[in-house]
């Protein structure tokens, strides 16, 4: 539990003024019940002034138990003398606390909320963004295992439950306990009630069993609650992203069957933690009430019944008293749901990243720069996928990396972009090794065209300007126009202006890649990497585009990955990669003359279309 406290604290501690001050607050609310009491037996005494003698508060502190006369010593310096007043003037003075204290109690619980509830918010926001920005950074390695929906849930879900640990939780750690013993301590410094009291209390230590036994199973629960609460966002977010296929293979009842799945276990964890919350504090009711029995028989049989004062004040505080103590029961249960919860937010920012930014970068000139991949080996785990990789990319070359699916093709331009670092070899850009270049700076000089088209939820203006935030409309129209992209957005209702939905869903798979196509412009980096960048093109649209891509490539270094032979026809070089090696280079001429693995590749291709 230590070590949750310490893992909150430091995104609680810029905001501590205020949590601290809404904690003190707290205190004073706390403080207000035992005011409250001591005014309402006042109160009873002067409307019933014939049930005892006058009260004084001083006389009660003189008797108060050895154990808290020190503190109630204390309190008498700072109130010498609070007695039932006898003249009409007091007794309208003495009604009138009565709200007064209510008002106090009312504004300091307020604030108390408030406050402690502002600084969660702002600490559990600076834990969300230092998460996100942290999972941003990870290398493409941990994304290739993650989980989406989980990744989510955690971010959202788990976060959730340590706002409610800081806003209340803290809160009541501070506020319940004080309470309580506010109460006990004006009860046992009243001769009339100390008794009553402790007959009414004899009942609470049964309450720790429960406590104790249910804690365990409060904390196995929430772990597994919220990994089935991850399991429903992942079933949500595969079958809003795949609908299409869904409805193709009617898979909807199978979706439904997994969500409803996990939705029981959720359900059947959540109701666990619900027992283990509510049956240690109906528990506690149902011994308060015992309590309180004890006491009604003691009273039934005491020769000389206490005072209407003395009863009424201690009647309510057992009332004040028991609902801080029923929430200090489900406290200690919700700070081991918390801490369970927390266990799966802090494991994520503790993963490492392998992919960092060198201690000392050194600056790097991509513009005229020649590529080399020396000596590479990579393995996605244990499988390997590049082996003994030789290459040179001259500046301003256009080479071609072609080769059946799994051969190599991508995972080359993933390590130029550095998404990872090879196990052995180096990649340079004008002979720095890129492990020297501040990620930034590398990946500020290359434009990237993906084989998946990734588009934002906005507009295409905004689309097409990530390329260089900061754009001018004339230089994103310009790349419009160059990408063959400006006269389809013209035909759009709002232009420019026009949302292209979820992965831009509201455009075809040709207008995607044009608006990608034109991003990659807009960067005019010095080195391009083109990854299937026609892939979704109709005829008639890759003529169109490869115009505007012939354009783009002039002065640039360009790494191009085809399926599509016919669009690398006119590479400078042509590298073949086969099971992770390069299997043979050169031009397309030279390599149909060798009628090697190019050769075989080109004839499937083309075979079949001339039969």
């Amino acid at each position: 539990m230590a070590t949750f406290f310490r893992r909150i604290w430091v995104f609680v501690r810029p905001y501590r003024t205020r949590l601290l001050l809404g904690l003190f607050f707290g205190f004073v609310y706390a403080l207000t019940s035992g005011a409250l009491m001591v005014v309402v037996k006042l109160v009873v005494n002067l409307v019933f002034p014939g049930s005892g003698a006058p009260y004084s508060l001083a006389s009660e502190l003189d008797r108060a138990p050895v154990f808290i006369r020190p503190m109630a010593q204390g309190l008498k310096h700072w109130i010498p003398q609070i007695n039932s007043p006898e003249s009409n003037a007091g007794k309208v003075l003495l009604i009138s606390i009565l709200p007064l204290v209510m008002i106090v109690r009312g504004l300091s619980g307020y604030l108390n909320t408030y406050l402690t509830n502002w600084a969660a918010a702002r600490a559990i926001a600076d834990l969300r963004t230092r998460l996100f920005d942290h999972l941003q950074n990870l290398s493409l390695s941990f994304f290739s295992t993650a989980r989406t929906g989980d990744l989510i849930s955690r971010i959202v879900n788990d976060t959730y439950v340590l706002h409610s640990v800081i806003a209340n939780s803290l809160a009541s750690l501070i506020k319940d306990p004080v309470t309580v013993l506010t109460l006990l301590a004006v009860l046992l410094m009243q001769t009339a009630t100390r008794k009553l009291t402790l007959i009414s209390i004899v009942v609470l230590p049964i309450c720790l069993v429960p406590i104790s036994i249910y804690s365990r199973k409060v904390r196995k629960s929430a772990s597994a609650m919220q990994g089935h609460l991850a399991d429903l966002s992942s079933v949500m977010h595969e079958s809003f992203t795949g609908n299409r296929i869904i409805k193709a293979y009617n898979l909807e009842s199978v979706v439904l069957k997994q969500f409803i799945e996990s939705t029981r276990k959720f359900v059947g964890h959540m109701m666990r933690v619900v027992r283990a919350n509510e049956i240690p504090s109906q528990l506690t009711e149902f011994l308060g009430v015992i309590g309180v029995a004890l006491v009604l028989l003691y009273v039934a049989f005491q020769p000389k019944p206490s005072t209407p004062g003395d009863f009424v004040t201690f009647i309510l505080s057992i009332v004040l008293m028991y609902g801080p103590i029923k929430s200090l029961v489900k406290l200690y249960n919700q700070l081991h749901q918390a801490a369970s919860t927390s266990e799966r937010v802090f494991e994520l920012l503790a993963t490492v990243n392998t992919i960092v930014d060198p201690p000392e970068p050194v600056p790097l000139r991509a513009a005229q720069a020649e590529i080399q991949f020396q000596n590479i080996d990579f393995a996605y785990g244990e499988k390997p996928i590049l082996r003994g990789i030789n290459l040179t990319v001259k500046a301003g070359q256009l080479v071609a990396l072609v080769g059946s699916s799994g051969s190599g093709k991508t995972t080359l331009t993933n390590l130029l972009l550095r998404f990872y670092d090879p196990q052995r070899g180096a990649v340079r850009i004008g002979g720095t090794d890129v492990r020297q270049v501040a990620l930034k700076e590398l990946r500020e000089q290359i434009a990237l065209v993906a084989q998946g088209t990734i588009l934002f939820n906005d507009t295409i203006r905004h689309n097409i300007a990530l390329g260089r935030p900061g754009a001018t409309d004339g230089d994103i129209e310009a790349a419009a126009r160059q990408a063959f992209a400006h006269e389809f957005i013209l035909e759009k209702p709002q232009g420019y202006e026009t949302m292209v939905g979820e992965k831009g869903v509201a455009l075809s798979g040709g207008q995607r890649q044009r608006i990608a196509i034109a991003r990659a412009i807009l960067r005019n980096a010095p080195i391009l990497v083109l990854d299937e960048a026609t892939n979704e093109l109709d005829a008639e649209s890759e003529r169109a585009v490869q115009a505007g891509l012939e354009k783009l490539l002039e002065g640039r270094t360009t790494i191009c990955i085809a399926h599509r032979l016919s669009t690398i026809q006119k590479a400078d070089v042509i590298v073949v990669l086969e099971q992770g090696r390069i299997a043979e280079t050169g031009t397309h001429e030279e390599l149909m003359r060798a009628r090697g693995v190019y050769w075989k590749l080109h004839e499937l291709q083309f075979e079949p279309a001339l039969a």
